[in-house]
């Protein structure tokens, strides 16, 4: 089996914008492709991730933790993030998981570091950011708008790894306080809300002329149709938009290929396993309308 390097270490918050994306050190024999595959955010958001994972790799089975009792993260410090982070992890691997996704662009940006050192060999490693900025970047455009949480924006771990690529790109960001927070509360499944909340953010002059938006969180996607429905009623057309789906789903069936981790096709089903630190309908609600299934939340609390 082969070794995944690390693309590299951050040294610090300000350095993240230099990105990881495959963080393990080596992945060992003891590693099988019959294990399940860990995912972790804040809360609702990183199910976007992991439904698109279903679709991508519908032999693999899933564990899914949303911290709900921390989230929203685009609201904590780096330190706090980090402690989560670790304690996620911890009980992912205990399970054990072949591998583990950070759904959290706020917690990739934050922990990914730390998290590589922590887990070292026992599992992959995948962030949702370098993905997406590969995705950017293949598709040539002149100007990208991004929206994120607060702690996202301040990390300037977009930009700077997009002029990594293009040092020619013009990048728009913009925080947007409060909105992972309103999405996990459902009020997504509210149209006129978010029609609102989308006049609100987008409306900005900093985002006039872009060809692509970057959702740079996994709650956003939930609010994707909302957000094309705002550019095609105002200026016709939507610009490109770029998320975390399938573009880290196809990232890690990449990775898994890799390291001849993908799990075999058996009549087995896969198995699907929820966990969140505070219990929210909300939540379970999502999920099920994600899995198309009845989903039993366990809770699993993590300490501050």
């Amino acid at each position: 089996m082969g070794e995944i390097m690390p693309m590299l270490l951050m040294a610090s918050w300000h350095q993240c914008a230099q990105f990881l994306f495959i963080l393990s050190m080596s992945i060992p024999t003891a590693i099988r492709a019959q294990q399940p595959i860990g995912i972790f955010d804040s809360g609702v958001g990183g199910l976007t991730v992991a439904a698109a994972v279903a679709r991508h790799l519908p032999h693999e089975s899933i564990v899914y933790f949303g911290d709900t009792a921390h989230m929203p993260y685009g609201e904590k410090s780096v330190e706090a993030i980090q402690h989560y982070s670790q304690r996620i992890a911890d009980f992912l691997l205990a399970l054990p998981c072949k591998c583990i996704i950070i759904a959290c662009h706020t917690a990739s940006a934050a922990a990914a570091a730390i998290l590589a050192k922590h887990i070292g060999s026992r599992a992959l490693l995948l962030d949702v950011i370098q993905p997406v900025v590969s995705a950017v970047n293949e598709a040539g455009i002149a100007q990208v708008g991004i929206i994120s949480t607060a702690r996202t924006y301040k990390s300037g771990v977009y930009p700077a790894g997009l002029r990594q690529y293009n040092p020619a790109l013009r990048v728009a960001a913009k925080p947007t306080p409060s909105l992972a927070q309103m999405i996990e509360e459902g009020l997504h499944r509210a149209p006129k809300v978010m029609a609102a909340v989308a006049e609100h953010y987008l409306s900005d002059p900093l985002f006039d002329d872009i060809e692509g938006l970057i959702l740079a969180c996994t709650h956003y996607p939930l609010i994707k149709t909302h957000i094309a429905r705002y550019y095609e009623q105002r200026q016709g057309t939507a610009p490109k938009i770029f998320d975390s789906t399938d573009t880290v789903a196809r990232a890690l069936a990449h990775a898994l290929a890799q390291e001849q981790l993908i799990c075999p096709n058996t009549e087995q089903l896969p198995i699907h396993r929820f966990f969140v630190s505070d219990y929210t309908a909300a939540f379970e609600q999502t999920a099920a309308l994600f899995f198309e299934q009845n989903i039993r939340l366990q809770h699993y609390p993590i300490w501050d």
